[in-house]
């Protein structure tokens, strides 16, 4: 057979690369994520590779047994890639089933026929500011449900908030003190509604920042029909940019940071019988409630805790896939660093609680499961991410060889691997699982993280009780250097490294083989999402909160003459237009659909139009924020757009966002 019939070892294993590749052009046409067998296949191969890359790592790229550096470096490693390979393992499982109650919702709404149950809408608060909370009240206090209660639990005990309860007709609920921190605020409103002559049937939970959507109420409500179900979650949406989202100048075309879990790891959890509550958007069955003793407060996430409390009471929860409410992300770096080391040491905290997965309790498998599960992607996915950023140094300044390995095996085991995870993930969740992205929004608050991680397994008690801050002053750059300086350092050493790596073999040696190679193309790859994690610590300003997504045609009236205007841009407080030019000052009144004729000034002059600041009358501003947020449509980005994003990625890198 002729020579060229021959394939190399690095040819033979690109072509498997390519098999999958091409698999991933042809599965659409086949797969179908709605259908568990299609689901439980494509990640059983996952699985399986998986664990065929685990075995090649444990038998041929470890360092031999010994008292040495490379020994210690290599097995390491190895432990928390398989940490974080059971930890995907895991996942693969859950993904495979996925569950959707939107027709069950329909198919039960109004069970209740002539006599709709009382719910009481509980809205914890503490530092937050008017603007924030009176969309939420206003959304809240326009839910259809006819009978309904609102109560705002004050633990910052402020007065103006007090006067403004009783001018919107909402009650108003404080306490001493800031006992429990949420869960204790919200255990004294269930202590106030236990003294009303009727008690509730259900209560909402809400977030300061969270607006309901009209349907949020009547929608949950259709799945208590089931009586074994306590609590209802419902997904969190949100009208703002994340900070990875902002800062990278993708707002609009790369979804936030926690679609993944909620579009598709609730349903597929509910599938399991294992969704939790995530706090905010969420219903629950006051006798439910009772019988666990309300709101657990051994855990600053109160919200996980209480699915678990409610499970070991013998109660169901469901998950309604659909946007009924959406809320503010943290919009600081600081903020979303914060609240998500706080999840972290929550997590910590239930793990070795009462509900604990290897506490006496009456919690199903599955259910041990699922905080087994969670507890994984905490311990696993930050530390290995600081690994993988920092085990090729231990190379180029010590020559310490952490993978030795052929660069034909490293594609045809991991490559494999890793483009199949890629189109598993892609093929449930389009648009989701983004290279780089993914990695940068995991390693941004890698440190805390994992800090809080550790922490949280030998301390779990003792630490106080964090408010993830939002709203405030972005208008000005803010460049987060107490949180981009290790990062800035392991850029500095990773490019160090390099250069002396390739210029001298005194810091970095042979003696890895092909290994070289890798650590080469490892370390380039570090390079590169370190320099998108800096940028992402420069905080761009923000300018606007919510912006009307679609052009309205409507009419400018000045001098009792209406004329034909396009409105391009809406906000709260300001208005551009395209048709008309004016100059500056006050101009007259201005036709909104579902608020009416508000009188408007002009501020600016723009090329086609001008901008303009609306002077709206208390129940104008009331019935725009309704129009905002409760009955707006799906808020954010649902999907990433390939094309959309590699331009904004561009604008971006050439500092013109």
């Amino acid at each position: 057979m002729p020579a060229y019939f021959y394939l190399s070892d690095i040819q033979s294993s690109m072509i498997r690369v390519l098999l999958v590749i091409g698999v991933a052009i042809i599965l659409p046409l086949v797969f179908n994520k709605h259908n568990r067998w299609h689901r439980s296949a494509i990640f059983a191969v996952a699985g399986i590779l998986a664990l065929r890359y685990l075995w090649w790592r444990a038998s041929e790229t470890i360092a031999p047994m010994g008292l040495t550096w490379d020994c210690l470096a290599s097995w390491s490693l190895l432990g928390l890639e398989v940490l974080s390979i059971v930890s995907s393992l895991s996942s693969f499982v859950i993904l495979s089933r996925v569950r959707h109650r939107g027709e069950e919702a329909t198919a039960q709404a109004d069970w209740w026929a002539a006599a709709p149950p009382r719910v009481a809408i509980l809205i914890a608060t503490y530092n937050e500011e008017l603007e924030i909370l009176e969309r939420t009240i206003i959304g809240a206090k326009a839910l259809k449900h006819p009978n309904k209660e609102v109560l705002i639990l004050d633990d910052g005990r402020r007065d103006w908030l007090r006067d403004y309860c009783e001018a919107q007709g909402v009650r108003y609920v404080t306490r001493a003190d800031n006992a429990g921190s949420k869960a204790g605020n919200m255990n004294n409103a269930l202590r106030v509604l236990a003294q009303d002559t009727v008690p509730p049937d259900y209560i909402a939970v809400l977030d300061a920042d969270f607006v309901p959507h009209r349907g949020f109420i009547s929608r949950t409500l259709a799945l208590f029909k089931d009586p074994k179900i306590g609590l209802v979650q419902t997904p969190q949406h949100f009208f703002n940019a994340d900070p990875v989202q902002h800062n990278l100048g993708l707002s609009r075309s790369y979804p936030d940071e926690q679609r993944f879990f909620f579009d598709h790891l609730q349903p597929a959890r509910d599938a399991w019988g294992i969704a939790f509550c995530c706090g905010t958007s969420s219903v629950m069955r006051w006798q439910a409630v009772q019988d666990v003793g309300g709101f657990p407060t051994e855990s600053i996430t109160e919200d996980f805790m209480m699915t678990l409390v409610l499970r070991d009471g013998g109660w169901d929860t469901a998950y309604l896939d659909e946007p009924l409410t959406e809320g503010l992300a943290p919009e600081g770096l600081k903020e979303y660093v914060t609240q998500r080391s706080r999840w972290c040491l929550g997590m910590m905290q239930i793990a070795r609680s009462r509900v604990g997965p290897f506490a006496r309790n009456n919690l199903r498998l599955r259910d041990r499961w699922s905080v087994i599960d969670a507890v994984l992607y905490w311990v696993s996915t930050f530390p290995f991410r600081l690994a993988a950023l920092t085990y090729p140094l231990l190379y180029w300044f010590f020559n310490i060889t952490v993978v030795n390995a052929e660069v034909a095996d490293v594609i045809g085991y991991f490559g494999v691997y890793y483009m199949w995870i890629l189109l598993a993930m892609n093929a449930v969740a389009r648009g989701m699982v983004i290279p780089v992205l993914n990695d940068v929004g995991q390693i941004l608050g890698a440190i805390p993280i994992s800090r809080a991680a550790i922490v949280g397994l030998i301390q779990p008690h003792g630490h106080p009780f964090k408010v993830t801050a939002k709203g405030g002053d972005r208008s000005r750059i803010i460049v987060q250097w107490e949180l981009l300086r290790p990062y800035l350092i392991l850029l500095v050493l990773t490019i160090g490294g390099l250069l002396i790596g390739i210029y001298s073999d005194d810091f970095a040696f042979n003696d890895a083989g092909q290994g070289k190679s890798v650590v080469l193309f490892w370390t380039l790859y570090n390079v590169f999402v370190l320099t998108f994690t800096l940028i992402t610590f420069v905080e761009l300003p923000r300018k606007e909160r919510h912006i009307a997504d679609k052009p309205e045609q409507t009419s400018l009236t000045v001098d009792g003459m209406p004329l034909p205007v396009v409105v391009t841009s809406l906000t709260q407080d300001t208005l551009r237009y395209e048709g008309l030019r004016h100059p500056l000052g006050p101009v007259g009144t201005i036709k909104l659909q579902e608020v009416g004729d508000v009188s408007v000034t002009v501020i600016a002059r723009t090329n086609l139009g001008a901008r303009l600041r609306l002077q709206a009358t208390p129940a104008q501003r009331e019935a725009m924020l309704l129009r905002f947020y409760a009955d707006g449509e799906l808020p954010g980005v649902a999907r990433a757009s390939a094309v959309a994003l590699v331009k904004d990625l561009a604008r971006r890198m050439s500092f013109n966002p």
